[in-house]
């Protein structure tokens, strides 16, 4: 998952970056409320993490300016500023969720995937398709309760498919999904890991459109 961190102090935002990147997240980071508005209107982050008292923008103002927008994705607000008013302003404007100064690094990567299965409709932390169990936490996938092995790349790609199931992802999309800033991508890169997965999980797991990109199927719903 690609979010976006948004923390001017050097060694917190250091530190969150490495500890989320170790949980699986792929981490963006800039250090001011105008770099972090510019980048959430250029980039399909999943989630942002952003701090208040961001330099040059505030960040208050930033979650206004997103949410104004129209931009959707789940925003957590990292801040020092206990005050119950200031929560509740910022709940009002748009943020998702709060988690005050210091940071336990666990919590905070669990709020980030709860905010994000809420935003994708789904309560639960296991995602499934056919005989696939991915369980996003843990980061493991099993198929017909046995694990499969899967490169991290891979898993971030299954991951991708099944958290948009029922939709087609452009080999663009995916390609953003799963690299953060400064990352070589190759330019059959996808293509690969697709081949991968079928290898390892079934050739009628991943769908290929033609012309527009891979999907996941929905899962049909008994009555």
């Amino acid at each position: 998952m690609r979010i976006l961190l948004a923390e001017d102090d050097p060694l917190l935002g250091d530190g969150l970056r490495a500890g989320l990147r170790q949980l699986g997240f792929l981490v963006d980071w800039v250090r001011d409320g105008e770099a972090a508005e510019r980048e959430l209107h250029a980039q399909p982050y999943v989630a942002a993490i952003l701090d208040l008292g961001l330099p040059r923008k505030d960040g208050m103002d930033v979650l206004v300016s997103v949410r104004r927008a129209g931009l959707t994705l789940p925003v957590l607000v990292l801040t020092a500023r206990d005050a119950l008013p200031d929560r509740i302003r910022g709940l009002d404007i748009g943020a998702d969720d709060y988690v005050l100064k210091p940071v336990d690094l666990n919590e905070l990567a669990a709020r980030l995937r709860a905010l994000v299965r809420r935003a994708h409709g789904q309560p639960q932390e296991c995602l499934t398709a056919q005989d696939i169990v991915l369980d996003v936490a843990a980061r493991a996938v099993t198929k017909a309760g046995v694990p499969a092995v899967l490169s991290g790349r891979e898993f971030d790609l299954l991951h991708a498919l099944m958290r948009s199931a029922g939709r087609v992802l452009s080999r663009e999309q995916l390609e953003q999904q799963l690299y953060s800033w400064g990352q070589e991508v190759e330019s059959n890169a996808i293509e690969v890991h697709v081949h991968h997965l079928r290898r390892k999980l079934g050739s009628a797991l991943i769908q290929t459109v033609r012309g527009v990109g891979y999907m996941v199927a929905r899962e049909s719903r008994t009555p």
